[in-house]
């Protein structure tokens, strides 16, 4: 008999020296000692559903009940939840392709670094050439004056075990994904706010005006680009409204966008910035940033779920949230238009 079928499940082991539940399982049953046998490509969490045969996706679903058969397998059940809020929350996150940087800590505050680059005592961007016996250009890399605060995001969780216990489980997985994207929405629109406005130690966004007031031009566009001389602009998130516009711009109609946007859904500029829009950007707006030094995200937790309420009371009422807050690398690696 295998290993993982001998195993005693507690909550306890949610949590347990500070490592995730999934971690405190491999610790015990390392999936290395599967390796050659039919169970190789599932994780110990995943050889736990399989003890206790519970289907969580597919046709053949069980009810939630299932996880409730046991006390045992109730403890699987906060570490299903916690994945399938996961799983939506990565569907819908674009920080991934925004971010720079992901630093992870146990506090709720953060000091960012920040680099300065001189030449003789002066603010100097760009290399410099150095005459023999002439002071080497230096980067002084310095923490910043103020700190930046994290913040928690989440939904909470509202049912009854009575509710829910005959409902499939891809259904609810559906709702649990669902949160996810929410959580997602949630730090996106603390992002965009800290690449407009800055993370508190004077590092806002320049900011530059289309020449026609509520049109934007290809014109615009290259005034935008030109910001950039030190960075590269390749990345750009829109309000809906500026989305309109750019899709007006001729230079956007051109048959290979139309092309990659039927066949991807993203579409990219004449100047070679995928683009992306979002409901967070304040209307009016176009944040072009170089995706390689502008954000960095720093969470305190990964996905945090309420695991006592969800095995002991069966459901109820639990939190499930997230701590997360965003830096700003290099002030000139994001500009924003205004339209």
């Amino acid at each position: 008999m295998a290993f993982y079928d001998n195993l005693t499940l507690e909550k306890g082991m949610y949590g347990a020296d500070g490592q995730a539940f999934t971690k405190t399982l491999e610790a015990l049953d390392p999936s290395a000692a599967y390796k050659g046998t039919e169970l190789e490509h599932l994780d110990a969490f995943e050889r736990q559903l399989k003890r206790f045969n519970i289907r969580v996706k597919g046709r053949g679903s069980d009810c939630v009940e299932k996880f409730f058969q046991s006390s045992q397998s109730a403890a699987l059940f906060p570490e299903y939840v916690r994945r399938s809020v996961g799983q939506g929350a990565k569907t819908a996150d674009m920080l991934g392709d925004l971010i720079a940087a992901h630093t992870k800590i146990d506090a709720m505050d953060y000091r960012p670094l920040t680099s300065v680059v001189s030449a003789e005592g002066t603010e100097e961007p760009s290399l410099v050439q150095v005459d023999e016996g002439a002071e080497i250009p230096a980067t002084e890399i310095k923490m910043q004056k103020n700190l930046v605060k994290l913040h928690k995001t989440g939904r909470m969780l509202v049912s009854s075990y009575e509710a829910i216990r005959f409902e499939r489980l891809d259904l609810f997985t559906v709702t649990l994904r669902q949160i996810g994207a929410m959580i997602a929405k949630s730090q996106l629109k603390n992002a965009v706010d800290v690449l407009i406005n800055g993370d508190g130690n004077d590092n806002a966004a320049e900011t530059v005006n289309v020449t026609t007031a509520g049109s934007v031009t290809y014109a615009d566009l290259i005034q935008l680009w030109s910001k950039f001389e030190d960075f590269e602009m390749n990345r750009m998130i829109v309000s809906p409204d500026v989305m309109q516009k750019l899709l007006a711009i001729e230079e956007l109609k051109n048959p290979v966008t139309g092309l990659n946007f039927q066949a991807t859904g993203r579409l990219s500029t004449p100047l070679g910035a995928a683009l992306y829009r979002a409901s967070s950007v304040p209307a009016g707006k176009l944040i072009a940033l170089d995706k390689n030094c502008a954000l960095e995200m720093v969470t305190a937790a990964d996905i945090s779920i309420e695991y006592d309420k969800l095995i002991d009371r069966q459901l109820e009422r639990a939190a499930i949230t997230s701590i997360a807050g965003f830096a700003k690398i290099f002030k000139e690696a994001s500009v924003v238009l205004n339209v």
